[in-house]
């Protein structure tokens, strides 16, 4: 497998922008986002609900009645990821969904360059909530990133990091979309399709049963893992993942990309804003400047 060339690289300051949920059941989402996650309602357009903080939209929620749960060992979504700028602001939101659903939890950890819990949406769609430690914490192995799977007792950190600032000001502290984490068929088309086609720069793998990938030496804004879903074909239309949206500087940016797309034989519609296309699992991206 080759490395893109440095000219075919993602810019450095890609960032990921709003991750779409097809959603059977709007009221039942929209409660666990607003109530559980501490989201308000950003706006209420293209037939669905943007639910964000202070401002920013983190998931578009887009009716699709009708359309059935994927099954576990489908390729779509592992989990997005939504990024808290302190532990005090993540611990607020932690609090807040277990007491909403205790048994939506599904684990935490700390992974030497973030602190993670992770949570399942009413529809099965996983969620993970987190701080990044500071990048001077970061390890690096040459180009790899150090990262681990160690034990973070979720009680041990409320209560060294929840305070009574962080809930009352819950919904006024700024989140985002950190990474979007994908179930694919396998880690060797993923990483030709996600590296050496669109530009991200591998950071880490995982026993040859994940890949992790990023812009501008962050751990990572994207992964895709075999755990579920290893030989899975191209997705059916089901609920679950409808988009992620990355964003880049430039319309330069997105001609790049338009045209490593053309070469390697990717559909694409190239509207010179943005750049919509999809995965060799039929997820869909759409690439826009921010």
């Amino acid at each position: 497998m080759t490395t893109p060339l440095s000219q075919d690289l993602l810019p450095a300051e890609l960032t990921m922008g709003t991750v779409m949920l097809k959603v059977g059941d709007m009221k039942v989402m929209s409660d666990y986002y607003q109530r559980a996650l501490g989201l308000e309602i950003v706006a209420e357009q293209d037939g669905g609900l943007y639910l964000g903080r202070v401002g920013k939209p983190v998931v578009h929620l887009a009716p699709a009645s009708g359309l059935r749960i994927p099954g576990r060992g489908e390729a779509g979504l592992f989990h997005t990821a939504i990024l808290f700028e302190d532990q005090p602001s993540l611990a607020a939101t932690i609090a807040t969904a277990a007491e909403y659903e205790p048994r939506a939890f599904a684990g935490s950890a700390d992974h030497l360059v973030s602190e993670a819990f992770y949570f399942t949406d009413p529809e099965g769609n996983g969620i993970e909530l987190y701080y990044d430690k500071p990048r001077e914490l970061w390890q690096w192995d040459g180009k790899t990133v150090v990262m681990d799977n160690v034990a973070l007792p979720p009680q041990r950190f409320l209560q060294q990091h929840l305070n009574e600032a962080a809930v009352t000001g819950q919904l006024k502290a700024a989140a985002g979309i950190g990474h979007v984490h994908l179930q694919v068929g396998d880690v060797a088309t993923a990483q030709r399709f996600y590296v050496e086609t669109l530009g991200f720069e591998r950071t880490a793998g995982w026993h040859g049963q994940a890949l992790f990938v990023s812009a501008g030496g962050y751990h990572h804004h994207m992964a895709m893992n075999v755990w579920n879903s290893r030989g899975a074909g191209p997705r059916k239309d089901t609920l679950g993942l409808g988009e992620v949206l990355i964003e880049v500087p430039g319309a330069d940016d997105i001609a790049s990309l338009a045209d490593r797309l053309k070469t390697a034989g990717v559909q694409n519609h190239h509207t010179g804003a943005e750049l919509r296309f999809e995965d060799p699992w039929r997820n869909k991206l759409r690439v826009a400047i921010r």
